[in-house]
């Protein structure tokens, strides 16, 4: 992937696998219980997108490594793709949202145990934190991997992208269809979509593609909506009318 790890960070992974692991037998964290699985499925599907957001601005991804960038990784599980990436993007100042108790607290942990700095780990829910500051428009990279189809999460992510930031969803073969039907959502939240990346992860067969948004202009008042409208009616469907689901 044009990736060069230092030894400290191939020790914080490792480190990171076996809290995952350990923790994993007591609370169910992820389906991926093979270590080299979860090398594959979880960390190298996550620092995926670090090559193609340096082939996008086309710069290497070393120099990409030097940006001092805020993101938020929403829907962020055990940490990923947020935590992954912070331990090979030191200047990436972090925050992870997640709204399940347990998950936040192993989140801690593992960010205790490999002293990670400038990572904030938040128990909450997109759809309320992006109503208000400081979250609102406050991220230079919002991410979300494996939290819900386009036109839903697109509403969760744009309200809290700072104009002329970026949010990037990791997203499988239904891509395409999962784009063109969140186009009206995309544009009524103040974003315009960049580009469809697909990506080869090193040892996985599924198709990755990486839906790039650019936030072009404010997201106005009163998105995202709540009581879970977003799932139950995203933007753009008819009230009758489901998302494509999640892939």
């Amino acid at each position: 992937m044009g990736l060069s790890l230092l030894p400290a960070q191939v020790m914080a992974f490792e480190t990171f696998t076996d809290e995952l692991l350990s923790w994993n037998e007591r609370f169910n964290l992820t389906a991926v219980t093979d270590r080299e699985q979860v090398e594959i499925r979880h960390y190298l599907d996550s620092l995926s997108l670090l090559p193609a957001l340096a082939a996008l601005d086309e710069v290497a991804p070393a120099m990409l490594l030097t940006r001092g960038l805020k993101a938020v990784d929403v829907g962020a599980g055990a940490g990923l793709p947020g935590l992954a990436l912070r331990i090979i993007w030191p200047r990436l100042r972090l925050a992870a949202i997640e709204a399940t108790g347990k998950k936040v607290r192993f989140m801690e942990h593992v960010t205790e145990r490999l002293g990670l700095a400038d990572v904030q780990l938040i128990h909450g829910r997109a759809e309320e934190l992006a109503l208000r500051e400081p979250h609102r428009s406050a991220y230079d990279l919002v991410l979300a991997r494996a939290v819900a189809s386009l036109p839903t999460l697109v509403e969760y992510l744009l309200p809290l992208a700072r104009r002329g930031g970026r949010i990037v969803a990791y997203k499988g073969s239904a891509a395409h269809e999962e784009a063109l039907a969140a186009e009206h959502a995309i544009g009524l939240l103040g974003g315009r979509l960049r580009k469809l990346i697909p990506v080869e992860v090193p040892g996985l067969a599924e198709t990755r593609v990486l839906v790039v948004i650019d936030k072009v202009s404010q997201t106005p008042e009163g998105y995202p909506r709540g009581r879970g409208l977003p799932r139950k009616r995203p933007l753009g469907c008819k009230p009758n009318e489901e998302a494509p689901e999640e892939a």
